[in-house]
């Protein structure tokens, strides 16, 4: 009976080490076609063609945690901070295309960033003579990748990816000895002109962007199919898709070199709107020059609360909200963010006792100040 029992106990060991391999194995081979599944898999998206900088495919246990790391990494760039630090905000039509955008290439493009410098140090120094906005210089980026050799299927080529009679009425020799589009700098200053020309018949950068795609054509045929408007938000419907989509690449691109929007990721009516944000906000902070020139800045966030530093960097709180108007009002609110200002030798003191403010703030805030009363002081000045 002893043996019996034995023998049973042995064949139920061995089974379950056969069914503990069998699953193991079963599990590699689960592995194995997934990773030549992700090797195989298209770069294709809806028929078209996606931008892919980079060749390398990470392994599908890793392709999830890249994804969810370089998703977290982007911060929250599209909304205007409420104290103007950021006040570029980008128009929502825009936000899902842009982010995704970035969360595809913003690795291979950083990386542009670096080696591109000498390229992108000429195109500053040509758009600065003639007055354009460097920032121009990153529809090099989408046009070409900064490649001279870079050839599209409608035969346009060089580093701005002109078209033979375009590049002629420039002034670039184009012949089948010569082709100066592929020339950095002579090319370069050909795009300073058609950008300048094309400025001066739209007067928005976005348009600009759009008709340097596909043709002034093109965006005047929007523009009528719309009923008059001017406005690329509202034209893009009736713009080609490739078009539309340059001009999203190109703000996309322009956020992650730039970390946030600038004039030319505006369209007109909001470029207005922002100058106006920003004149208000010099007028509230009301610094003259002198004093413009001794401030230093730090990016805030957290529970910091306006008379705690003014008390620890040695300011009156009315001082210190003249340099740093709506202070509380705007850490009391979910942006929690605040780009701090103050005299160069308080901010140093203010540095140095980061922490102890932060801890102090907090310990205001928990003695059950109330938000409302929070908000209140920003106009009471501190007890002496």
């Amino acid at each position: 009976m002893m043996m019996a029992q034995k023998l049973f106990i042995i064949s139920v060991f061995c089974l379950a080490f056969v069914g503990m391999a069998m699953a193991d194995n079963g599990s590699r081979k689960k592995k194995t076609a997934a990773t030549a599944k992700a090797k195989n898999s298209s770069t294709k998206t809806n028929g078209r063609k996606t931008l892919v900088l980079s060749d390398t495919t990470e392994a599908p246990a890793k392709t999830t945690e890249a994804a969810v790391a370089k998703k977290n990494a982007i911060p929250d760039l599209f909304e205007a901070s409420a104290n103007g630090s950021n006040g570029v905000k980008l128009n929502p039509r825009a936000v899902s295309f842009v982010q995704d955008y970035m969360e595809t290439h913003s690795k291979d493009l950083l990386k542009m960033k670096d080696w591109g410098r000498p390229y992108f140090n000429m195109m500053d120094a040509v758009f600065t003579r003639y007055n354009l906005p460097i920032e121009l210089k990153y529809l090099a980026v989408i046009e070409s990748k900064l490649k001279s050799s870079a050839v599209s299927w409608a035969g346009a080529v060089g580093p701005w990816q002109f078209m033979p009679v375009t590049a002629r009425e420039l002034g670039l020799k184009v012949t089948h000895k010569v082709d100066e589009r592929k020339d950095y700098i002579k090319s370069t200053h050909a795009a300073a002109k058609y950008l300048r020309d094309l400025y001066n018949e739209f007067g928005d950068w976005l348009l600009v962007i759009a008709a340097y795609n596909g043709g002034p054509g093109n965006v005047y045929s929007a523009i009528k199919k719309s009923g008059g408007s001017r406005n690329f938000w509202t034209i893009q419907r009736y713009l080609p898709n490739e078009t539309r989509n340059h001009v999203k690449k190109f703000i996309g691109t322009h956020y992650i070199f730039e970390g946030q929007g600038g004039v030319t990721t505006l369209t007109k009516a909001e470029t207005v709107e922002q100058i106006s944000a920003v004149s208000q906000l010099l007028s509230e902070r009301n610094l003259s020059e002198q004093e413009m020139a001794d401030v230093k800045s730090i990016k805030v966030s957290g529970k910091y609360h306006s008379q705690v530093i003014a008390k620890y960097v040695l300011m009156d709180v009315a001082e210190f909200n003249r340099y740093n108007p709506n202070f509380d009002r705007v850490m009391a609110t979910a942006e929690n963010s605040y780009e701090l200002k103050l005299p160069s030798a308080k901010m140093d003191l203010f540095v140095s006792n980061k922490y102890q403010i932060l801890n102090e703030s907090v310990q205001l805030l928990l003695s059950g100040a109330t938000v409302s009363a929070i908000i209140t002081s920003v106009s009471r000045p501190a007890k002496k």
